[in-house]
């Protein structure tokens, strides 16, 4: 947030007169109802502080969301959309509005990703500050920078180096690997139960486009939810957008390419023509 701010104040300093609009990430979450949003903690610290969950990667998930119900051939979409990079985030969306995401107040919250933790005891804070004498600077840095695959695995936050250590019987790795599918199985298992009707999973982001493999580990042996892959159609596409579901799956299964930019494009026009109407 410093570096943006640097550059809008840069930007109305030299063109004061020039429209400037934000497009922020969180918004795409907005509809998320109390119960999906609210922790359970004193509700004055909700009034008071905005503790709550807020949720990211809200562009992506806005067009991947909106790309599907196209490639569908329906009016939105009710599914689940998971954006699997270096950071990783799922929402559940309804007719096109997010219900529900991993990601919480921070970043931090969710499944696991490429140097973050994602979910864990909270209790694990205080055992690090009790036992192991480290200040909240040194918790907050191992926990967004030194955990994830990155911890897990001791060789890299990049998912493509870990399989690789993986592959050659490194079993850090190989757990790392586990570890990273397993949270993100659960997770769509969790929101499928939410929505109650699924019209497919989708995916996306430098993971979710481009490895088959991690995508297959991701849906194994979940035949009986109605999410049935289609092996060759799921190697095919890397990298390129296209169902790769079985053609009688009962859920469909989506390969979409985000598309950030085009968003905060078209929220930018239609903010500022909003504007220019007013």
């Amino acid at each position: 947030n410093p570096a943006h701010l640097a550059g809008i104040r840069a930007a109305g300093s030299y063109f004061p007169k020039l429209p400037q609009v934000a497009v922020f990430d969180t918004a795409f979450h907005q509809t998320m109802p109390e119960r999906a949003y609210l922790y359970a903690l004193p509700y004055e610290l909700y009034e008071q502080q905005g503790i709550r969950r807020y949720g990211f990667h809200g562009t992506s998930h806005r067009y991947v969301s909106q790309r599907a119900a196209e490639m569908l051939g329906i009016g939105a979409l009710t599914g689940i959309t998971c954006h699997l990079g270096n950071g990783c985030s799922l929402a559940a969306i309804v007719e096109g509005r997010s219900m529900d995401t991993s990601m919480g107040l921070t970043p931090l919250e969710g499944v696991a990703m490429g140097t973050r933790s994602g979910d864990l005891d909270p209790s694990v804070i205080f055992h690090l500050a009790r036992h192991m004498g480290m200040a909240v600077e040194d918790i907050e840095k191992l926990l967004n920078e030194e955990s994830g695959l990155l911890g897990l695995s001791g060789v890299s936050k990049d998912l493509r180096e870990v399989e690789r250590a993986a592959s050659s019987g490194e079993r850090r790795a190989q757990l790392a690997l586990d570890v990273f599918i397993y949270r993100i199985r659960k997770c769509i298992g969790a929101y499928m139960a939410v929505l109650g009707q699924t019209d497919a999973v989708v995916f996306t982001g430098g993971i979710g486009e481009n490895s088959a493999s991690v995508r297959r580990g991701i849906l194994k042996g979940m035949e009986g939810l109605g999410l049935q892959l289609d092996s060759a159609r799921n190697r095919r596409h890397k990298g390129l957008e296209g169902e790769i579901s079985s053609v009688d799956s009962p859920v469909k299964i989506l390969v979409v390419q985000t598309h950030e930019e085009l968003v905060i494009a078209r929220e930018t026009r239609e903010l500022l023509s909003r504007t220019m109407e007013d």
